[in-house]
């Protein structure tokens, strides 16, 4: 999940999130983020495989704005949780 220079909150699957974060900020990723660059990594979480990461992606967008702060706590970019699991979303 990136914050946008506009305070937005996007979200979305990368096998490398250093390198996606890099071409969002570059101008050359996807059409939202490209307008309102700079993104912020503001959290992450891992998946098993693209077919439960897209999954999880099409829950997290189905969030409130608030729901999505609150996850991106338990996610938060240098949690001292290693295993980062992904949480099971109720909706």
């Amino acid at each position: 999940m990136v914050r946008c220079a506009n305070g937005c909150l996007y979200t979305g699957i990368t096998t490398d999130v250093e390198k996606r974060l890099g071409v969002h900020n570059a101008g050359k990723g996807s059409v939202y983020v490209r307008a309102h660059r700079p993104a912020r990594l503001v959290a992450f979480t891992s998946s098993e495989n693209r077919s439960s990461a897209s999954v999880l992606e099409h829950l997290v967008k189905s969030l409130s704005r608030r729901q999505k702060l609150e996850l991106a706590k338990k996610w938060q970019v240098g949690s001292q949780n290693p295993a980062r699991e992904a949480p099971v979303l109720a909706g």
